[in-house]
Formats: C-alpha cells, sequence, structure tokens
C-alpha cells in the first residue's frame, strides 16, 4: 500500500489529506497573480483574469480581461475598455460578472461576449463600491457590495433585480456564502483563486477524500477494503497471501461491503490507474459473491469514463465525483454545449445511452443554433450542412433554428431552414414575422389545416386586400370584425372628417353586433374627436389625437379651468380621477393659489395626502404644509414626516400610540438638530412597551 499512501498527510488524529497536482498550468503568465483580479468558477469551471494594466507604460494601453479553462488553456481575451474594475464573479450558469467601481455590473458569456449590464442603484453610483462579492442561493445569483459610506447594497437574483439596502453589516449574507460554498469543498477538490503569493505554477486540489478512499488508504489500514485491493494486487502476482487476505475478509462476512469499499473509493480517485486498481479489486471480490447486484459496478464504471473525459487537460472540467453527481449529468452536458464542446457532449450520451429528444437531439440543436451565427460561409452552404449532419433527427425543429439565423439577421437562410422543415403548420409563424405573407399562406394550405389557412388568408388580406376582406366579413355578416375594419381604416385618414364618417360607419356594425361597449366608447371617440377639433381650431393648439385625460390635463395646464370642467362633467370622468389629473396639472403649471382654491371647493375624493405629496414632488414643501393639518389621523404622522416637520410627526405618532410610526420619525431624527424630539419619542416608546 506505500505507493497510496505516501502523498496523505495527517489532518488531526483521525483524518488525512492529499494534495494532487491537476494540471500543469501554461497560461504563460507575465505577471503574478496578485497583480491580476481572479475569479474561478465553482465546479471545476473557468478562470477570468483582468490584468493590471498600472504597471504597463505603454501609452494607451489597456488591461486584457482573459478567460482560461481550469487546466490553463485560453478560452477567449478582450480588451478592457470600461470603467475600474472591483471585482469579478462568476453566475450559477457561469456567466462572468465584472462589478466596476460605480456599480455597473457587465455581464460576459464564456468567450468574452457582452451580454447585457445592469446597475445597483444611484446610492453605489455616488459613494463608489469599496468592495462586492458575488454569491449563490436557492433564489439565484447574487451581489453584495459595500459602498464608500460603508452601507451595504444586495440583490439576491440578478435575473429578477431587486436592490436592497442594509442598515448594518450582514453577517447573515457572509454566512449564507460560505455555507453554499461548503458542499461544492467538502468532498473533494477545492478549486480557488490561488493565493496571492502564488504566480505561475501548476494547478492544485487539495482534496479531503471520502470515508471509503481514508478508509481503504489510510496507514496500516484494516478496512475490508483496503485488504481486498491487497489480495487483488497478490493474486495478480500469483502469490498464496491473496487466498490468505481473502479468507480474512470473508471469515469477518464483510466481502460485500469490501466490494462496496472499493467502488465508492474509486470514484474519489482522479488517476485513472488507481481507479482501475480498484475496481478490478471490485470485480475480483464479486467473483466469490453469489447476489452482489452489479448496478452500482457498471453505474461507476459509466460515470468514470465520463468524468476522466472532462477531466483531461483539453477539456478542462476537473469536478469531483460528489460534484458531478450534485451537478447531474443534464447540467453537465449544458455546460460542454456552453464550451461548444458538441462532439463530447454527443459521444457521452450515446456512451449513457439517453433518450433522444433529452440528449443527442438537444445538443444538435444547439449546434445548429451556434452554426447559423457563423458569418464566414453563404446561407446554402450553412443549411446544407445542417440539413446533412441533422436529417431526420427526432426532437429537433428546424422552424426553431430558422427563428435563431432569422434573429441573426439572416433571412434567406431562415427560408432555407424552414424548407427542411416536414411540419408546414410549423413554418406559418416565422414566414409571417419575416412578412412572407404568400409564402406561409402557400404552407398553410399544404398542411391541410383548414382553420389555420383561413385564418392566414384574412390576415393576407387585412395587410394586402382591404376590401376584399370588407366582402368576406359582409358574406359571414361579421359584424364585430367589419367595425373593428372601420376603426382601422378611420385612422389611415389624415382628414378628420374621413375619421369620422369611418368610426360613425364602425359604430353602425357595434351596434348591429350588439356590442354595447365598443358602440359606446366609439360614440364617445367621435364626440372627443368633433370637441378637439373645435378646441384646435379655437385655441390654435393641437388637441387632435390626445386621450380624453391628456385632453383636460393639457386645458388646465393652459389654464382653461372651466373648459375641462366642462369635458368632466360632458364625459362623466370619475371624481377621483379628476381631482388627480387637476392637482398634478396645476403643480406641474405652478398654480398653487388656484391649487389651494380647488381644495376648499368642496370635499376632497381623494383625501389631502395626495395635496401634501404632489406639492414635495414639485419641491414646495410651504404649500404642501398647509395641507398637512387637513390629513385624517392615520395618514397625518407620514405628511408631517413629507413635509419635514418631525416635532408635529412625533405629537401626532404619541398621539395615536402608534410603535411603528414613533420608530418611522425616529428613523428621521437627526443627533444634531432634533434631539429633543428623539429623546420625547423614546421616552413614549418606553411608557408604550410597559404596559
Amino acid at each position: 500500500m506505500d505507493c497510496y499512501t505516501a502523498n496523505w498527510n495527517p489532518l488531526g488524529e483521525e483524518t488525512f489529506y492529499r494534495k494532487l497536482e491537476l494540471y500543469s498550468m501554461e497560461w504563460g503568465l507575465r505577471e503574478d497573480l496578485r497583480d491580476c483580479v481572479v475569479a474561478a468558477a465553482p465546479y471545476g469551471g473557468p478562470i477570468a483574469l483582468l490584468r493590471n494594466s498600472r504597471r504597463d507604460k505603454t501609452p494607451g494601453a489597456r488591461p486584457l480581461l482573459e478567460i482560461y479553462s481550469a487546466s490553463g488553456l485560453l478560452l477567449a481575451s478582450v480588451p478592457w475598455k470600461s470603467g475600474r474594475l472591483v471585482h469579478l464573479g462568476w453566475t450559477a450558469g457561469e456567466d462572468l460578472l465584472c462589478i466596476q467601481e460605480d456599480g455597473t455590473v457587465l455581464v460576459y458569456n464564456l468567450f468574452c461576449e457582452f451580454k447585457r449590464h445592469f446597475s445597483m442603484g444611484n446610492e453605489v453610483l455616488q459613494n463608489h463600491v469599496l468592495e462586492a462579492q458575488v454569491f449563490h442561493t436557492e433564489f439565484g445569483t447574487g451581489v453584495a457590495i459595500l459602498t464608500g459610506a460603508l452601507r451595504f447594497s444586495l440583490a439576491t437574483n440578478i435575473d429578477d433585480l431587486k436592490l436592497r439596502r442594509l442598515p448594518e453589516v450582514p453577517g447573515k449574507v457572509l454566512r449564507v456564502q460560505h455555507r453554499r460554498a461548503l458542499p461544492a469543498q467538502a468532498d473533494g477538490l477545492v478549486h480557488a483563486a490561488p493565493e496571492p503569493a502564488a504566480s505561475r505554477g501548476a494547478g492544485l486540489g487539495a482534496a479531503a477524500d471520502g470515508e471509503a478512499s481514508q478508509e481503504i488508504f489510510r496507514i496500516a489500514s484494516m478496512a475490508p477494503g483496503a485488504l481486498l485491493l491487497e489480495a487483488q494486487k497478490e493474486y495478480e502476482k500469483e502469490s498464496q497471501k491473496a487466498d490468505e487476505y481473502l479468507r480474512e475478509i470473508r471469515e469477518q462476512q464483510l466481502l460485500p461491503e469490501a466490494v462496496g469499499q472499493c467502488i465508492e473509493a474509486a470514484g474519489y480517485e482522479h488517476e485513472p490507474e488507481t481507479q482501475k486498481s480498484l475496481l478490478r479489486a471490485a470485480s475480483f471480490g464479486k467473483c466469490f459473491l453469489d447476489k452482489f447486484p452489479p448496478e452500482g459496478f457498471v453505474r461507476m464504471c459509466q460515470d468514470l469514463r465520463v468524468l476522466n473525459a472532462i477531466r483531461d487537460y483539453q477539456i478542462g472540467i476537473p469536478l469531483t465525483f460528489t460534484q458531478y453527481k450534485q451537478l447531474t449529468i443534464e447540467v453537465l452536458l449544458d455546460r460542454l454545449v456552453l464550451r461548444r464542446l458538441y462532439p463530447l457532449a454527443i459521444r457521452i450520451c450515446e456512451f449513457l445511452r439517453l433518450p433522444e429528444i433529452q440528449g443527442v437531439s438537444r445538443i444538435l440543436a444547439h449546434w445548429a443554433c451556434y452554426k447559423v451565427q457563423q458569418k464566414d460561409k453563404s446561407d446554402e452552404e450553412v443549411a446544407q450542412a445542417i440539413n446533412q449532419k441533422l436529417g431526420d433527427t427526432a426532437g429537433i425543429s428546424y422552424s426553431d433554428i430558422a427563428t435563431r439565423a432569422y434573429d441573426c439577421g439572416r433571412t434567406e437562410l431562415a427560408i432555407k431552414l424552414l424548407e427542411y422543415e416536414p411540419r408546414s403548420g410549423e413554418q406559418v409563424p416565422l414566414l409571417l414575422k419575416m412578412k412572407r405573407s404568400k409564402l406561409a399562406l402557400g404552407k398553410a394550405i399544404e398542411s391541410g389545416d383548414t382553420d389555420l389557412a383561413l385564418s392566414l388568408y384574412h390576415q393576407f388580406c387585412r395587410h394586402q386586400e382591404r376590401e376584399t376582406l370588407k366582402d368576406l366579413y359582409n358574406q359571414d355578416d361579421n359584424h364585430q370584425e367589419l367595425g373593428n375594419l372601420h376603426v382601422q381604416g378611420g385612422y389611415c385618414q389624415q382628414r378628420i372628417e374621413g375619421r369620422v364618417a369611418a368610426l360613425q360607419n364602425a359604430l353602425d356594425e357595434f351596434y348591429k353586433a350588439k356590442n354595447d361597449f365598443a358602440a359606446k366608447a366609439t360614440e364617445e371617440q367621435i364626440k372627443l374627436l368633433r370637441l378637439q377639433r373645435h378646441l384646435q381650431e379655437e385655441l390654435d393648439k393641437p388637441y387632435l389625437d390626445l386621450s380624453l385625460h391628456d385632453t383636460v390635463a393639457t386645458l388646465i395646464l393652459d389654464g382653461h379651468h372651466k373648459r375641462a370642467e366642462q369635458l368632466y362633467r360632458d364625459f362623466r370622468i370619475p371624481d377621483k380621477r379628476y381631482w388627480w389629473l387637476k392637482i398634478n396639472a396645476l403643480a406641474t403649471r405652478g398654480d398653487w393659489e388656484e391649487m389651494e382654491k380647488f381644495s376648499k371647493s368642496k370635499k376632497s375624493p381623494i383625501g389631502y395626502l395626495p395635496f401634501v405629496e404632489v406639492a414635495v414632488k414639485h419641491h414646495n414643501r410651504y404649500e404642501a404644509k398647509k395641507y398637512a393639518p387637513r390629513v385624517p389621523p392615520e395618514q397625518r404622522v407620514k405628511a408631517f414626516v413629507l413635509v419635514g416637520d418631525l416635532e408635529q410627526a412625533a405629537e401626532a405618532a404619541i398621539e395615536r400610540k402608534n410603535e411603528a410610526e414613533m420608530s418611522l420619525v425616529l428613523a428621521r431624527c437627526s443627533a444634531g438638530t432634533d434631539g429633543a424630539v428623539a429623546e420625547k419619542l423614546n421616552r413614549a416608546r418606553a411608557q408604550l412597551l410597559k404596559k
């Protein structure tokens, strides 16, 4: 056993660990890693480096963003042209997050291709990023920022961005991140960014192996698995010691356990030779058992073949066995597809005999979607290459691939790919999107789907043969669609008389269709158009095509209050909506005298807090203070806080004996100027808590 235990080291009294050199990194760095911003993705993922250009004295030199595989092979690089970088991190889907000093986060894929960006908010922009961290939770990939003002901003899921500002140091966030990191490390490979002192050395993995490995390989181990491994070795030497070891195991009735230990331990080994030795020992032990289930042995052989394939230097994904099981084969295949390693992904699918739709078909579809993005070959060549490779493979949708081609701006390629789609009906949506109506209609007829063909014919007529469509609707007595057609035609008219005439025809059709809502809406639109034309002629200002609300708001902004009031009555605008419209328009106009007069005209249907809010929004606290006392008691604290009168806000909160409102006011108090108010609130809270 000496050859197996030579590189093991004790860790305490019970545990042993070893350090394995996985790869000799040949990335040719000219700088130490201490001079780079570095991020290594978990689960054997890629390594991102941004080389520091401060030491490069060349005028105009830019730092270089580089992405390497875990084995040190360059995947892509691009000059860094954005702002000062603070931190790099990886998402769970292996996208690279580049966090800048101003709080902007740039997202790149594995090949340094820019995908999108987002901001961590105005506070981060103003105070700058002091430190940043990317973390993973069950909600997704998150970003935590410590600003120059020593405040934390947090987004728990960058795909559904909701920013939070934390009032204190979020120790729980750091603990969550640490806890999430442990499962990827506790079983084996710890694949993290090297320490600052490291430079161009080998890629190392510190392995704290599983229990089976420790039991077999610990010094002077007498575990069943260790004895079985020795027995197999002696058997190969044709030594009688093999029988002695085997007898010792069988006498203790531990042979099934020994076989299981050897199978399990093989999964934790990175060296294929050691894996083979353990599996040979397990196979040897199985020969002396009558009913040992073979599934575990076969599954481990399959898993190790997959793991050894992806750990290869040219692939560079050094997953441990436990990581592989946590990741699942589906996610591993997705990661191979992301790296554009289509042949390997297909071979793994075929080896594991995965269903075509989940395996080979899905990967070929990804390959085809990548193929259509390559601009160095003609449309004809790409279409033929894709058809030659895919043929009639089950689960492949040529229409999906054609859609990707169209999205990449290759319309002719998309049409050629659609020719290979066996289901004519599947070709129709994309042809319509590409505005190839005649071709889509032909494909719909070929599909034999009468409803689809008729629907497409209607669409074709709507765009090119409106009179024919009108005749069709007349034949079917389809008054609803005839009304819709008149409305659409009306808004193609330049002159207002033609538009009103078309709407009048639509009104008649809606009445015939017994659609009272559409008829009423059309009638009011005709009435509004006539009124807008009258206003436009009389006031010499454009009113046509404004909505009813915009018409009222524009009249108020221009000081025509009586005309606005008339529209409010004629069109029966709800009271609450009209009051909101009017106070917003008056505040925008800066007509505070009219706004005060309006507030006293009758009891406000929306209350008086909106008056406070609108005045504060337009930076006029003086006017806002007039309405704060008129706000009902349950909203009064909020109103006084808005106008900055903390003393009155405190009185209102104490009077209502509301702890939440007291806390709200306290949060706004500053130690220097509001000490007395804060003291009064604290006394009131203490009395409230005693009760």
